[in-house]
């Protein structure tokens, strides 16, 4: 059976639907209303060979904030749900993605714990700006509460701050299809010494 979940969450400040598929061929339709942030989700599940499909509508007139962040947390619960109990995954995953100048590394485990370190050298914007940078801290933090994750997204070096989000966009979706895969020599066991996961130390 293929995993997948679709879900919605509608509140005074945003109103999303996702279908999220993680044996997917990176097929995508998004529509958040901020072009910049659909271009990274479309990177995000390209490379993580997800098919998605994402319908938000926020606030945009007070700011991106609510979309973005509410956005990242619907995702988040759509994988967590669309993996189901996790028996049988890798459940770690890592990528190394360089865009010219920027170099993006990308470290997470499928843990039960929702946890993000997010370091990206972001520079301060020079005239308009399209895309509010600094909430790409908040969509990874949302995307880890979401799905009971552990993320680290660390900008090594990088001047374009274009670069560096879509590095890091792609990085995380690359370190997540390695860690959802499945592992034939698992099974149907769970990848913890433990033998669940609660929520707990795995």
């Amino acid at each position: 059976m293929p995993r997948e979940a679709t879900l919605r969450r509608e509140t005074k400040e945003t109103t999303i639907e996702v279908t999220l598929r993680l044996e997917g061929r990176g097929e995508v339709d998004v529509a958040t209303g901020i072009g910049f942030f659909d271009h990274m989700l479309s990177a995000w599940a390209l490379h993580g060979r997800m098919d998605l499909r994402c319908r938000v509508e926020g606030d945009l007139h007070v700011s991106q904030h609510h979309s973005v962040e509410d956005a990242g947390l619907v995702l988040g619960a759509a994988l967590l749900r669309a993996l189901g109990d996790k028996r049988g995954i890798v459940r770690y995953g890592h990528a190394y993605v360089p865009m010219d100048e920027a170099l993006v590394r990308c470290a997470l485990d499928l843990s039960g714990r929702a946890y993000a370190q997010v370091e990206i050298p972001f520079q301060p914007a020079l005239g308009p700006v399209g895309f509010d940078y600094a909430l790409t801290h908040e969509f990874f933090w949302a995307l880890a509460r979401g799905a009971a994750m552990t993320v680290h997204v660390d900008g090594l070096r990088g001047r374009s701050n274009h670069h560096l989000c879509e590095a890091a966009f792609k990085a995380c979706g690359q370190a997540l299809r390695s860690a959802v895969a499945l592992d034939e020599r698992l099974g149907d066991a769970l990848p913890t010494t433990k033998g669940a996961f609660d929520g707990g130390s795995p």
